[in-house]
């Protein structure tokens, strides 16, 4: 993390002074914003922190609610949205606080009693250099209590209101508002309407609302899908067991009692139970409506028998029917319209997808939905990008979401299906092919499966032979490295804040950078020209890497090259002091695997991997495509006035 560039300053360096044009806004909820969020749940306050980033918008967070979540339900953290965190710079503080998932254990019955369970397989839970960054597990609460500390420490003093219900909202489709979007807030307290109501008006509306999405059903959006008629309970427990297993994840198919999940929870002493329940043995407690954690408890018995639980204190609890459903878009704009019309208002998380819990999904696909579009609502505003650029959101995440579903759907249908032997043939799951399953989707589950198809912000694969270890439309793979101007061992990916930058990473060619011969110094000395998209995207008075950021990778050793012979585009000058930022290039890393090896890039030839403000590879170039680097650009970004 980088401070003081604009002037020393005593205390904590990472509580930044409030931007001027937030001192002179008027306390209170205002009349007109240009985004508001609906919703304080993972969805909402990802996009929150990241706007948060951007002072000069006007940013609102209602939430019905009277404070901040004080206990969350979802828990499960992917390694991508690990990855995601660290660009706020809370990654460090999560993993420390988080149960790390190392390992699976996978329970089924006994051959030689079936009325016992017998322990299987045992497999890693995230495959080897998948991420840097571990599975976790850690309460929503403290996740959210991170991003709403980061809003608060930034420069846009940004904290949500809370106690209000947005109960309706209306879209101008005129184009002749500058606030188009207009909602109805009614004031609550302890969730009853206390009588009193405002209105605000908005250039962009996000509803992270829920299921129950008042801003879904506003834009005339449906959740489309088959609820499944299973019913699962899940409670947070501090027990005692003689289960050998507890303090690792497990998937447990009993004979005919029941299935189980076991996630073990942060602290070291609290555990999670998914308890399948059976719609014939507990059929009565399901109708009745009379579930409790004690009724749980003797459910969570029977399945793991032999072994047994005595619970001392639940902390949470609740039961849910597993369903999947899906919006087919996530904006206002109907379909046939999208060449006229622009998006005003949007929605994300379960506001558009719902499924169940067990692959540890929801939290995750509804938080990555949300830093899919916080950087483009953030260039639009700002006046960096083109307003077409929001299209992008539903096209992309939609199609996420689509693919969420058909595995959620595919996943629950064998956790909760009936345990078989190989060769049987009464209908369910062999307990060998859901472990091969689940072993199978793990780039899934840990959030690195994600690929987005070709558009105006993803080119074309045509030069991915240079870069194979970084798949177009997939997120960048970090990898570790020296930084060059203090030989500093570092994560190249942990460079990329949320703060709108697109980034350039430069892989030099094999040739002296500082030599006539380096394809790498010449495409930096296009940079440095005129004709660079740099100079025309950045804005008159903003620091040079705002817009495009620049970095590079040599394969020198660190110690084999100097600082001050590089080019001026690797050493830009920033803030009112005109400062050196050092911290642009880097070398491979002798006490580990090399970059360029690790990551299949081509030695000889080098080249440029373009990589979008929310870290998915846009484009791989050859370090001799100029004109291609700066055409991609220009069908995105607007010229700088």
């Amino acid at each position: 993390m980088q401070f003081y560039l604009n002037g020393y300053k005593t205390g904590d360096p990472f509580i930044e002074d409030p931007h001027p044009s937030v001192a002179e806004r008027p306390g209170g909820l205002p009349e007109d914003v240009d985004v508001l969020i609906i919703g304080c749940g993972p969805a909402g306050l990802v996009l929150a922190a990241q706007l948060a980033n951007f002072p000069v918008i006007r940013t609102v967070v209602i939430d019905r609610r009277d404070g901040p979540l004080e206990v969350g339900q979802a828990d499960g953290v992917a390694c991508r949205t690990v990855e995601m965190f660290e660009a706020f710079g809370l990654a460090d503080r999560l993993v420390n606080e988080a149960y790390w998932v190392n390992e699976v254990c996978f329970w089924r019955p006994d051959p030689g009693d079936r009325t016992k369970i017998k322990r299987t397989g045992r497999i890693q839970d995230v495959e080897e250099g998948l991420s840097e960054f571990p599975h976790v597990i850690v309460n929503q609460a403290r996740m959210l209590a991170y991003l709403l500390e980061h809003m608060e420490r930034s420069a846009s003093k940004l904290e949500p209101f809370y106690s209000l219900h947005a109960s309706d909202v209306q879209v101008d489709t005129s184009g002749a508002s500058e606030y188009p979007v207009t909602v109805t807030l009614l004031h609550m307290k302890d969730f009853e309407e206390t009588g009193e109501t405002s209105t605000i008006r908005a250039k962009y509306v996000v509803g992270c609302d829920g299921s129950r999405s008042g801003t879904r059903t506003a834009i005339g959006r449906e959740l489309a899908g088959d609820p499944m008629n299973q019913s699962w309970g899940v409670m947070d427990v501090l027990a005692v067991t003689d289960f050998p297993d507890i303090r690792v994840k497990c998937a447990i198919h009993s004979a005919n009692q029941g299935n189980i999940l076991i996630i073990p929870r942060e602290g070291g002493y609290l555990v999670r139970f998914y308890v399948a329940l059976d719609n014939v043995r507990d059929k009565e407690m399901l109708e009745n409506r009379s579930v409790t954690p004690e009724k749980l408890a003797e459910v969570t018995n029977r399945i793991l028998h032999p072994y047994s639980v005595e619970v001392k204190d639940v902390g949470w609890w609740s039961v849910y029917e597993i369903g999947q459903r899906l919006c087919d878009k996530f904006d206002d704009v109907p379909a046939a319209e999208m060449a006229s019309r622009l998006p005003r208002v949007f929605i994300a998380g379960d506001a558009c997808h719902t499924h169940s819990a067990k692959a540890g999904q929801g939290m995750n696909v509804s938080m990555n939905d949300t830093w899919n579009l916080g950087w483009k609502l953030g260039a639009v505003l700002r006046g960096t990008a083109k307003p077409e650029l929001l299209h992008t959101y539903s096209e992309e995440r939609q199609k996420i979401a689509k693919q969420l579903i058909d595995f959620d759907r595919e996943f629950s249908k064998m956790f909760s299906a009936h345990p078989t032997e190989s060769g049987d043939e009464v209908e369910g799951i062999d307990p060998d092919e859901f472990q091969q399953y689940f072993s199978a989707q793990g780039r899934f589950t840990a959030g690195t499966a994600t690929k987005y198809a070709s558009s105006m912000i993803t080119a074309e694969a045509m030069f991915q032979h240079l870069a194979e270890g970084f798949p177009v439309g997939m997120r960048f793979h970090s990898a570790p490295v020296v930084r060059l101007a203090d030989a500093k061992p570092v994560h190249l990916g942990h460079f990329a804040r949320a703060d709108g930058a697109w980034r350039v990473y430069i892989f030099a060619d094999h040739n002296d950078p500082t030599g006539a011969n380096s394809r790498a110094r010449e495409l930096c000395q296009f940079l440095e020209s005129d004709a660079s998209p740099i100079k025309r995207f950045t804005p008159a008075g903003a620091d040079p890497d705002s817009v495009i950021d620049v970095r590079a990778i040599f394969q020198q050793g660190h110690r084999d090259l100097a600082v001050d012979k590089m080019p001026s585009v690797l050493l830009p000058r920033k803030g009112k002091f005109g400062l050196v930022d050092y911290e642009k290039m880097f070398c491979p890393d002798p006490k580990s695997d090399d970059i360029f090896e690790l990551r299949g890039v081509n030695r000889e030839t080098g080249c440029m991997v373009v990589v979008r403000p929310d870290q998915y590879v846009a484009h791989v170039l050859p370090l001799h495509g100029h004109e291609a680097l700066a055409d991609f650009f220009a069908g995105i970004l607007i010229d700088a006035k």
